[in-house]
């Protein structure tokens, strides 16, 4: 089975992110999609994180009525800092079965050449990529031979500002999933 890994904080995942994952699943040759919850580093103290649980709880409920997306936690018992190419290595000794597609925004990509192992990870990963705005759209100093550019729509929805929306006391309904939304309606996170 061919399984897109779409990496992120997803602090809170919101409805942009579904919307590119729905794409990415009925327009690419990915059978499954897997939302890869980030830990919180032990080095930044960043106040606004959620716990890494409570993070992968919100994406769990945001994605139980979509049956080829799955939450995954995997690099919450890996050695921090940790990289893309030491957690790809853990899923496959895990899951020998599966091939793995990494899902990446565009403005990552000039930043690709910086990562640790990037040569191997071009030469065996696939790289599935998303339209992102952003200013300066430099040529990547990586090959693109398994990178698709796929053509889906441009979200710009910002945890961030959802964060401070609901810090602010603002409606933040249409922006989450619905039972995401409950679900921090009922809390104090990111109050």
């Amino acid at each position: 089975m061919k399984i897109g890994l779409f990496f992120g904080s997803f602090n809170p995942i919101h409805i942009g992110h579904l919307i590119l994952a729905n794409h990415i699943l009925e327009y690419s040759n990915i059978n499954e999609l897997w939302f890869v919850v980030t830990p919180r580093s032990p080095f930044k103290k960043n106040e606004s994180l959620a716990e890494d649980y409570e993070r992968l709880h919100l994406v769990n409920l945001a994605i139980e009525d979509y049956p080829h997306m799955r939450a995954n936690h995997v690099e919450f018992n890996m050695p921090q800092p940790n990289y893309t190419v030491h957690t790809l290595a853990k899923l496959r000794e895990d899951y020998p079965q599966h091939e793995f597609t990494l899902i990446m925004g565009e403005d990552n990509l000039t930043h690709l050449h910086k990562w640790k192992n990037i040569d191997f990870l071009i030469k065996n990963y696939d790289i599935i990529v998303y339209p992102r705005l952003h200013k300066n759209k430099k040529q990547p100093k990586v090959s693109l031979s398994r990178v698709d550019l796929v053509d889906a729509p441009i979200i710009e929805i910002s945890s961030t500002a959802i964060r401070n929306a609901i810090k602010d006391r603002k409606n933040v309904k249409p922006l989450l999933p619905p039972k995401v939304f409950e679900a921090l309606d009922k809390s104090n996170l990111y109050a």
